[in-house]
């Protein structure tokens, strides 16, 4: 099981960071070990003093698949849920200025948050609504319609470089409004108004 991660998807969010848009997907992976499921509480890093959210929309690979022509991307899942996608934002710029890569800043253990899956019947994915709230305010909120390249091209794209096995996750790209997270935050994300997850952090 692979987790396949897309940066840079929402033209606000590359704006907040002051980063370029990019031509093709921003990819990188985070391991296994990354997954934090069930709801589990959220313990911060102790190798970091800014850890940052970002909600996405996380697609569930249910075929194998290897260099996926777009009109067929479709074929390969069947189900989302809406994840997190934390980093590390200090180690992150660290790394970055140095031009080293960001696995440290992004797949450390439980950065990786996946709520249940629901079925994609009946959803329109290129006018679905999700966001995450903190302490019950509301501090992301995107649409599939602000994305860069829509999950049917993240599929398509994704599968020229690696094969997709069945399991396979794949994070969608973040909206703006990403921010630091503190002890006894508590998160709840939202696919329309439907809760996803709900869940503290220590």
């Amino acid at each position: 099981m692979k987790i396949i991660c897309i940066g840079r998807n929402f033209v606000d969010h590359i704006h907040e960071l002051q980063n370029e848009i990019p031509t093709d997907p921003v990819v990188f992976i985070k391991p296994d070990s990354a997954l934090l499921r069930n709801n589990n509480p959220f313990f911060i890093p102790d190798f970091s003093k800014e850890i940052h959210h970002e909600v996405e929309l996380v697609v569930k690979i249910k075929k194998i698949g290897k260099s996926i022509p777009l009109q067929f991307s479709r074929d390969y899942y069947d189900e989302i849920a809406l994840g997190i996608d934390f980093t590390a934002r200090d180690l992150q710029s660290e790394l970055k200025a140095k031009g080293l890569p960001w696995e440290k800043a992004k797949g450390f253990d439980h950065s990786a948050v996946i709520s249940n899956f629901m079925s994609i019947e009946g959803l329109d994915l290129s006018n679905l609504n999700f966001s995450l709230h903190k302490n019950g305010q509301v501090v992301q909120s995107g649409n599939t319609q602000q994305m860069i390249h829509n999950i049917d091209t993240i599929i398509s794209y994704v599968s020229q470089f690696f094969t997709l096995k069945i399991g396979d996750y794949i994070f969608t790209g973040t909206p703006a409004g990403v921010g630091a997270v503190a002890p006894n935050d508590l998160l709840e994300g939202f696919i329309e108004s439907n809760s996803m997850f709900r869940f503290y952090v220590k």
